[in-house]
């Protein structure tokens, strides 16, 4: 591997979610700030949509982690939001994190229960669930805690365990609900929930944000990042033309953007090069189905304009 070449103590460009390369771009810092104040805020359901590969799970792992320390939360949220005007900044939270909600009602709240420790029979009725559930919401409130539930992937959700979610939320004191719910899901989650049977819950979505990719002069600092964390001693590995030919096939999606890029490290080190080319790029997108193809027309244009102009100049002008 790469890693002793360029100086790395580890793969800057892993697609495993690891919050320590989180990158706090304006989008994505944005969107970390918006789930943390609707978080403060205490009311609802918050959605977060994005396309494929634009960081929702990344992101959902940076917020329970910073969830979880809340000197944390004040310094993410100094010079963006009064801390004191999102409710009380030292909080508990007890999180809950289903990372594949493809589940039916009665499968949803035995996951629900598991993660908030709470002992059901497998063979009880969904009555019981239920009962068992509000015990341990009303628990945690009187203990002062927080309770919020992050779904992934919420589009492939269905309806009907989206409307028990909703049933669950709708418990509360005087102050606040007993139970929070994130939606992060792909662009299909907007069309499901347009439907007229969870128009319900729809109606109590109180904070959303669209996730995006990264933008051009992002990349940059982007890939300068991941290296440094991954162990990179020097200022990148990437010169100006790889980068933005990166962007460009790549569209800015992170996901995209990493596995071009760490095909690129290994296209680098397999020709002996201290630093990644536009040449590289360009192999490692041809190598790699869901890279945007434009950029290969037009490489094939001036190919053929640069096999025509010599064709002509040795026509007219013969040894």
């Amino acid at each position: 591997m790469y890693l002793e070449h360029f100086g790395l103590r580890e793969l800057p460009f892993g697609l495993t979610p690891d919050t320590s390369f989180f990158f706090a771009c304006s989008n994505y810092q944005e969107a970390l700030n918006t789930l943390l104040v609707a978080a403060r805020n205490g009311e609802g359901f918050i959605k977060i949509v994005g396309e494929v590969g634009n960081g929702k799970t990344m992101l959902c792992r940076k917020f329970l982690a910073t969830l979880s320390h809340d000197d944390a939360v004040a310094t993410t949220l100094i010079g963006t939001q009064d801390v004191s005007a999102t409710g009380n900044a030292s909080a508990q939270f007890v999180t809950a994190y289903i990372p594949n909600p493809y589940l039916e009602p009665r499968s949803l709240l035995l996951a629900l229960a598991d993660e908030f420790r709470v002992n059901l029979d497998q063979n009880v009725d969904q009555h019981l669930m239920l009962k068992g559930l509000t015990n341990a919401l009303l628990n945690f409130a009187k203990e002062g805690k927080r309770v919020l539930v992050c779904l992934d992937e919420a589009q492939a959700m269905p309806l009907e365990s989206l409307e028990v979610l909703r049933l669950l939320t709708n418990l509360e004191t005087e102050k606040r609900k007993l139970m929070q719910v994130v939606l992060f899901g792909q662009p299909e989650l907007d069309e499901r929930l347009k439907q007229n049977s969870v128009r319900q819950l729809r109606q109590r979505i109180s904070f959303q944000y669209g996730l995006k990719g990264l933008k051009r002069d992002e990349l940059d600092r982007y890939l300068r990042h991941r290296l440094s964390v991954a162990g990179f001693g020097g200022e990148t590995l990437f010169t100006a033309h790889a980068v933005a030919l990166l962007h460009r096939v790549s569209g800015g999606t992170p996901r995209l953007v990493n596995i071009i890029a760490h095909k690129s490290l290994l296209l680098a080190f397999g020709k002996g090069r201290g630093q990644v080319e536009a040449q590289h790029v360009r192999a490692a997108a041809a190598d790699t189905p869901e890279a945007k193809r434009d950029w290969l027309v037009g490489y094939w244009v001036v190919g053929v304009a640069v096999a025509l102009s010599l064709a002509i100049a040795s026509w007219i002008f013969p040894r």
